[in-house]
Formats: structure tokens, sequence, C-alpha cells
């Protein structure tokens, strides 16, 4: 890209399952801040000599600084100068691969989106989709002067090896064995990290979104793809090759929709955004491809587009019920096109889900920006988690 890169940014030791005191600090900045180191130490239990160290680190890095106003205390002596995040130095890059578009963005260190675009698809070869993206990065860069990127975030449905960087299968794309990392890379110059994109999500949930501070999270995305992700604790379970969460092929009781795994009923199959489509366009609802299209027209009071859009959020539901039965998470958070936009269809998923537990349902915090946090996540997570490994030296 045609600027001076930031420090770059490691993937933390694979295992690694303890959170640093660094990464402690930094996030209690990010949910407190503007926070006295005092109130830090209080909330981590570490001592104020080692939080005021942190401190001074992440302001040499970029990562903080002091808020402009001290906070007076009672009593003598020096009054307690709070610090903030700087969000105003550092960008990371967020690409979400979709199968019609690929979303590109830049993101601040509070996993808001800066700028964004979506980049429809010519055709789903890789390496073509992948320079496209970052041909389109380096010019978002170009829209916001002054800015450093930190590293770039790749969130893409199916399966995903996170640690090697790699999309080992997406059906619908036709890829198999990517090396999303070494070709985005190449493309960039920059750091590279690749998730799939509801670990991703859960991760941003966790961060920045309504999940924050939630013991244990379940994310369930139903797009053209369908997965679901699980976080316990500060971990999210990725599992051997980072398998875990692919739900497409999970049997539907009553489904109609043939798989192309050559079976009729799987999850995917039933929800996913191509089915509803062709659903609508059957009935006269729209004529393209697009499932915006269907909720233009459920607005507008098109009868049949509220019947499939209700009758997916439901179906929904029940896949959630289902993995709730089985995980028993704390909160569930629902990436869901109907979902996000219509309370009939937040009523409907909700009931599916059973009354006892529709409390813990919420759709996702993110809106219409889901696609470029989803990106932008996977690398504000590693910042998040080891955010020493951004040299001072280098800046």
């Amino acid at each position: 890209m045609p600027r001076t890169a930031a420090p770059p940014l490691t993937t933390p030791a694979p295992g690694d399952r303890r959170r640093t005191s660094a990464s402690v600090v930094l996030r209690s900045v990010l949910e407190h801040g503007p926070v006295a180191r005092s109130t830090i130490a209080r909330l981590t239990g570490l001592s104020p000599a080692s939080v005021t160290d942190y401190c001074a680190r992440f302001t040499e890095l970029g990562l903080i600084r002091e808020a402009e106003a001290p906070r007076r205390v009672r009593g003598v002596g020096r009054p307690h100068v709070p610090v903030d995040l700087d969000d105003s130095r550092f960008v990371v890059g967020g690409v979400h691969v979709a199968v019609p578009y690929t979303t590109v963005a830049l993101l601040d260190l509070r996993g808001r989106v800066v700028v964004r675009r979506e980049l429809r698809h010519h055709g789903t070869d890789p390496r073509e989709v992948l320079a496209r993206a970052g041909a389109g990065l380096a010019a978002l860069l170009a829209e916001v002067p002054g800015s450093r990127p930190l590293g770039v975030g790749v969130a893409v449905g199916g399966w995903v090896d996170r640690d090697s960087g790699t999309v080992v299968e997406h059906p619908l794309l036709g890829w198999r064995e990517v090396p999303v990392r070494e070709v985005l890379g190449a493309h960039t110059g920059l750091p590279v990290h690749v998730d799939g994109h509801a670990r991703a999500l859960v991760n941003g949930e966790r961060l920045f979104g309504r999940a924050r501070g939630s013991r244990s999270v379940l994310h369930l995305f139903v797009g053209n793809v369908v997965d679901s992700a699980f976080a316990t604790g500060d971990e999210v379970h990725h599992g051997p090759r980072s398998q875990a969460g692919m739900i497409a092929h999970l049997p539907v009781p009553g489904g109609t929709e043939p798989c192309a795994c050559g079976r009729t009923g799987c999850l995917q199959a039933e929800l996913s955004e191509r089915t509803l489509v062709r659903r609508a366009r059957a009935a006269g609802v729209v004529d393209g491809g697009n499932p915006m299209d269907v909720l233009a027209a459920a607005r507008a009071g098109h009868p049949v587009a509220v019947r499939l859009l209700v009758e997916r959020a439901r179906a929904t539901g029940r896949a959630a019920g289902l993995l709730l039965d089985v995980l028993n998470p704390e909160s569930v958070v629902v990436t869901e096109v109907g979902v996000l936009h219509r309370e009939d269809c937040l009523a409907a998923l909700r009931e599916a889900v059973g009354a006892e537990r529709a409390a813990v349902v919420a759709p996702t915090s993110f809106g219409d920006r889901v696609l470029a946090v989803a990106g932008g996540s996977v690398v504000l997570d590693v910042l998040y988690r080891d955010p020493l490994s951004a040299s001072p030296e280098l800046i």
C-alpha cells in the first residue's frame, strides 16, 4: 500500500489461554476510558506501578493518550489524569468475502467503521478477489490521510484455518486451500489475519458490542453461508484446524431443500439467502437475487415477502434453540437480515427459541456495518490480546 505501515501485529502463540497483563490493561481502557490509572489497578488487580508502566508503553506506542481534563479528587495532591484510547492515529483494514461481493473497510481502535465499500464480484477466482480487496483497501487509505494501518483482518464463511491463514473450503465460492494471508499480504505489505466470520463476530461482540462482559457467547450467522461460533471466558473455540462451528449440514426436521451434499433438508440449504430469494422469485415478489429486495418488498407491505422473512426468522430461532440446548451460553447473538431489520422477525426468532430463554437472544450490535466489523474484528482481537506486539522502535 502507498504509505508507511504501522508496527506489525503478530498472532499470539497457539494454545496460550492466559490473558496477559498488557491485554487486561488495554481492555480496561477500551471499556472504561477515560479512566484513571488507579481505577485500572483496582479493576484488574494489578499493582499501580505495573499499570503506570503499561500505560507509559501504550502511550509510546500511540495506542492511548492522556485525557485533556484531569479528574479532581478530594483532599490534597495532584488530580488524577485519566487515560483513553487514542483512536485518531491508527486504523485497521477489514475485509469480508461474501458470495456476491467483498466488503472492504477501515476501522478505528474502538471497532467503529471509518469508511467502507462493497466490491461486487465479477468472478470468484480467489487471487482476483483478493487483489481487488487489496486495491480497495489502498483506495480507502487514500481517503483517510494521516491514518496508519496496523494490519488487515479477513473474515470469510466456510472452513477457515486461522493458524495458517487459509480458506480450507468454501463450496459456494469454489475455494479450496486458498492461502489468503499470503496472497493479501503480498498485495498490501501488511500483516494479515484470517478467521471465519462467525468467530470474528463473536470477538467483535465481546470487544465492542452488547456481549461485552458475558461469560459465554454463541453467535449464529445466517447469510448465504450458515455457521456459528462459541466463546467461553476470553476464548473462542476453534477445534482442530478451526473446524468448530460448522453447522451447515445439520438436519432440519421436515426440510425440503436439496443440498449440494446430496441430502435434503440441511440447515444451510433451508436458511440460505439463496433459498430465500429463490422462493421470493417463485412467488413473484422480486426479480433479482438480492435478499435486500425481499426486505424492501416487506417494507412496502407485500404479504408474501413478510411471510418469507418471518418464516426464515422462526426457523433460525429453532436452530438457535438447538444450539442453546447443547451449549447453554449466557448470551446469543444472531446475524440475519430479517432479525436485524424487522421487529416481527425478531419476535418470531425469540418465540421459536422459547419464552424462558428469549431474553438472552439479540440481533448483532453492528447493524448494516456487520460485515465490515467482522473483518476488522479479526485483527483488532489480535491487538487487544497482545498489544505489546507493536514495537515502539518502529513508531
